[in-house]
């Protein structure tokens, strides 16, 4: 078959030797779609060709398709009755043939919600009079725990956020501290191919890299931009394509992968090439960079990945991938990046979008990424990436059907959140013409090692895009403003930072308003709940303020005030009556308001001639975790 790219630049156009077209009838029973759903898979043997799969209804119109670079491409749709076509398209056949299946599968079962309470988010846009403001497609974003500045990276601008926290909703200064020739960097906003930015945590070294062919323009930052450096970039005979920069300390298991310089982690620049994706690491804090290492080949992996991240507990270096043999995966490292291993999700099928992964403070690492039916779903692993667990849709409560941009972080290695722009749209997001939904910025947070996620929708009356999203690449039309990624920090108190670029602005946010394209460099920052380090959470504080016994003929009854001093709710609060060291009664529970307090009476009990010490203690077996754990008793003598 000859190649066939006009599905790049909008609908496909078939003829002869262009297309193949097979007759596919469906029929199922009332509300088995409720439970059930159509995969169809269209493979091939070599991994560097690449075919296109469409299903069409009775009228031509596109019903869903998958059109990435994965082998296989899977699309994964409702099980509606009727007579469908399946169109494979060879984007580049290299003489290979295909085999393929329509089969009915049971959707996967998910746990029960989350009964955390989501956190809130507030929105950020940087100021209209920084030039590229509106021009902020595929952001980066990092924070520096020293200072608690962000820096969110897009094309050739680095803007500085910082933040007063002592008001309600939280106050931005933004400043422009972009990479010039005038502050020290030779080839800052002159050219680039892609643009990335990375902020390391623990030293607050700020990176920004414009990819150039075979190597990037880089330079950094020990001063929060007001001075740059330059670097060599990353590593020889590094990739051509979606570059990602990201660092952390090094790895015990490092074949010299030593410091050379005083800078206490290890920095890597990770590319895709034309036939494997390759990455280098830099021993001197990202001013030189070995040899780039190839992660995977073309046999193994479609070439675009996402984010290399670092593990903080021991330097085990992840990339994901989202398509590995048709399935959603990380390129691992546990020696600096001197060898690789490609390790898969088997509950998991390729989308997309490139993948996402977090990973937790003792090593948990979390991957969200869109799967083949468009939803949001995300999948924890505990050994690195060799077995998986808890695959589950986190996007199912709030009826998301289509998904663009995961992006995960973590912080505590039992919490982690997952950030993606989805819509409740269902059917072929990428079709201009004909697909009409509303996209909305999602973050949904686990506290629980990812047993179940709390998701919440940020941006409930402000769309990020209407109509279509493109993730086909450079050949989209006007809806690829937001181009290819999104991105998500931690800052230093666990507070979740989004970093992306809004689609939709000004009269485009209104009820039926029009599409305008913008990309407005914007920050969806934690306003409140639990942040992803427990050590910031607000929590209540359970102290008796007062303890009084009163005798009433033979008996001495006991009463308290038990106050919540703290900034959190309590709930079923017990409190215990001790006289003398033994326990005598415990109060039935109640809950307790932040700042509030509740009363609490217990029974007269005899009392013998003689001095007694009557205790009480509020939550005593320690069931409610507060902020202050010493101050929940109180007691007071009785003499009879």
């Amino acid at each position: 078959m000859a190649p066939n790219v006009t599905g790049a630049t909008g609908g496909v156009t078939c003829g002869p030797d262009l297309c193949d077209d097979f007759a596919l009838h469906v029929a199922t029973p009332a509300g088995y779609g409720d439970t059930h759903q159509l995969t169809i898979k269209v493979g091939w043997q070599n991994a560097a060709a690449d075919f296109d799969v469409y299903l069409l209804d009775p009228t031509g119109a596109v019903v869903a398709s998958s059109a990435s670079s994965s082998d296989p491409e899977v699309i994964v749709t409702a099980p509606t009755s009727g007579d469908f076509t399946v169109r494979v398209v060879p984007y580049a056949p290299l003489g290979e043939s295909i085999t393929g299946t329509a089969t009915l599968t049971d959707v996967p079962a998910n746990p029960a919600p989350s009964t955390a309470t989501p956190p809130t988010f507030s929105q950020y846009g940087a100021p209209s009079s920084f030039a590229r403001a509106h021009d902020a497609g595929e952001p980066s974003i990092g924070s520096s725990h020293s200072t608690g500045s962000t820096f969110y990276q897009a094309l050739y601008d680095t803007y500085k956020a910082t933040w007063d926290d002592s008001v309600t909703p939280s106050k931005v200064t933004w400043s422009d501290v972009s990479a010039k020739p005038a502050n020290g960097c030779a080839t800052g906003g002159s050219t680039s191919l892609d643009p990335i930015g990375f902020t390391d945590a623990k030293t607050g070294r700020v990176f920004e890299s414009q990819l150039a062919g075979k190597i990037s323009l880089m330079c950094y930052s020990d001063d929060e931009g007001k001075t740059w450096s330059p670097s060599q970039g990353g590593g020889l005979n590094s990739g051509v394509d979606h570059q990602t920069v990201g660092g952390g300390r090094y790895s015990p298991n490092g074949v010299g992968a030593l410091p050379t310089s005083t800078y206490p982690n290890a920095v890597y620049y990770c590319s895709q090439d034309i036939a494997d994706a390759n990455c280098a690491s830099s021993h001197d804090g990202g001013v030189t960079f070995g040899p780039a290492i190839p992660m995977y080949s073309l046999l193994d992996c479609g070439g675009l990945h996402g984010h290399v991240k670092v593990a903080p507990n021991d330097g085990t270096v992840y990339v994901p991938n989202k398509s590995c043999g048709g399935k959603q995966a990380v390129a691992v490292s546990e020696d600096g990046g001197t060898t690789w291993s490609v390790r898969k999700d088997p509950a998991s099928t390729a989308g997309d979008s490139d993948p996402s992964v977090g990973v937790g403070a003792k090593g948990t690492v979390y991957m969200g990424y869109q799967a083949a039916d468009g939803t949001p779903r995300v999948a924890v692993s505990r050994d690195k990436g060799k077995t998986w667990t808890d695959d589950q849709n986190v996007g199912a409560s709030l009826g998301v059907h289509n998904t663009v941009f995961p992006v995960v972080v973590a912080g505590d290695d039992d919490r982690a959140s997952f950030a993606f722009i989805g819509t409740t749209t269902p059917g072929n997001y990428q079709d201009a013409t004909n697909f009409k939904g509303v996209w909305h910025l999602y973050v949904s947070t686990t506290y629980d090692g990812g047993k179940s996620w709390a998701t919440v929708d940020t941006t409930p009356s402000d769309p990020v895009q209407r109509g279509s999203i493109c993730t086909g690449g450079t050949t989209c039309g006007n809806d690829r403003n937001l181009l290819d990624f999104m991105d998500a920090t931690v800052d230093r108190t666990g507070r979740v930072e989004v970093g992306y670029a809004d689609g939709c602005t000004g009269a485009c946010t209104q009820p039926g308003g029009a599409q305008n394209f913008d990309a407005y460099a914007t920050i969806a920052r934690q306003q409140s709940g639990n942040t992803l380090y427990a050590a910031y959470d607000a929590l209540p504080n359970l102290t008796p303020t007062t303890v009084s016994v009163t005798r009433s003929g033979g008996l001495y009854a006991t009463s308290t005030t038990v106050a919540n001093t703290g900034k959190a709710s309590a709930r079923g609060v017990t409190t215990r009556l001790l006289v003398d060291g033994v326990n005598v009664a415990t109060a039935a529970p109640v809950d307790v308001a932040a700042g509030g307090s509740t009363a609490v009476a217990f029974p007269g009990v005899r009392l013998g001639k003689g001095t007694h010490t009557v205790v009480v203690v509020a939550d005593p077996d320690g069931r409610i975790r507060e902020s202050n754990e010493s101050d929940n008793r109180r007691q007071t003598q009785v003499v009879r």
